[in-house]
């Protein structure tokens, strides 16, 4: 099913929003050196080093590069124990479904006990203003179940959990190290800061904006200022910029800001390259 889902979003998502500024993904590289990303057409999957361990944060598509692409940035699949998953969109869980090609098949994958419940058949993920509903996601490997507010400890990790539904029901966010916080599609940067993220895809958008400023109420509370980094619309340290439109959705259908630096074709990997993903340092937004 994966594969099939892979192939019918690339299609249909790169038919609806091409040319309309949407999607503005990484490229391949690291961001720091901490932490790196994959790019996978519109969509990114981030991993995190410290020490001996990498932790890999979304599993993207069922692309068939990703091997590739990690040997550009000399992380071995193989050393992937632990995947953190925001939600369960095909865009985040491809490569840990049942029909990928299981570079993954060990890894234990931690996911929200609520967003589980997708996993379980218990509810169904609906888009396009809960017109489709999306296939059943199939998944084998181990799981661990997160509520709001844990804290992990992955052989000297700290990660700290948030719930921001609205995108899916049961989204997570992750706080690693207290420095960088994963946010997947609960944020959507336009080129004067960041929205709830794209209306079209969101179970509930008042609920996706009424979590994204509890998010906010939440990181100031405790004096954090991390980078925020999406799962489609790149990174930046600055919260102001982050938080800028927290009660606007980001709608495709509507005029917005021009953003010179989005990709008319963001489905065009033309330019993620080796030789790029080493040429240094992948710029943040809004800086």
């Amino acid at each position: 099913m994966s594969k099939k889902a892979t192939e019918f979003q690339r299609k249909a998502m790169s038919w609806m929003y091409r040319g309309k500024e949407i999607f503005k993904p990484l490229n391949t590289g690291w961001i720091d050196e901490n932490v790196a990303c994959v790019r996978e057409w519109v969509a990114n999957i981030f991993f995190y080093r410290k020490g001996d361990t990498t932790i890999m944060i979304d599993a993207g598509y069922n692309y068939d590069r990703l091997a590739e692409k990690m040997g550009w940035l000399e992380i071995d699949p193989k050393s992937i124990h632990h995947i953190l998953i925001t939600h369960q969109d095909t865009d985040h869980v491809g490569a840990v479904e049942a029909d990928s090609p299981g570079l993954f098949r060990n890894a234990k994958l931690y996911i929200g006990e609520i967003e589980n419940r997708y996993l379980t058949g218990e509810v169904r993920r609906k888009v396009i203003y809960h017109l489709y509903k999306l296939p059943q996601v199939t998944i084998n490997n181990e799981k661990v179940l997160l509520h709001d507010g844990r804290v992990l400890d992955i052989d000297g990790i700290k990660i700290e959990c948030f719930l921001v539904p609205g995108h899916t029901w049961g989204h997570m966010v992750y706080l690693v190290d207290g420095k960088y916080l994963f946010t997947g599609d609960t944020i959507w940067f336009g080129a004067d800061g960041g929205y709830s993220f794209i209306s079209a895809l969101a179970e509930d958008n008042k609920l996706a904006v009424k979590s994204l400023a509890l998010l906010e109420k939440k990181l100031k509370k405790r004096g954090l200022h991390p980078l925020f980094i999406t799962g489609h619309t790149g990174w930046t340290d600055n919260m102001e910029f982050a938080f800028a439109h927290r009660n606007e959705l980001s709608s495709p259908f509507k005029k917005k800001v021009h953003d010179p630096s989005a990709p008319y074709d963001a489905y065009d990997e033309s330019d993620d390259t080796e030789e790029n993903a080493k040429s240094g340092f992948l710029k943040g937004v809004g800086r």
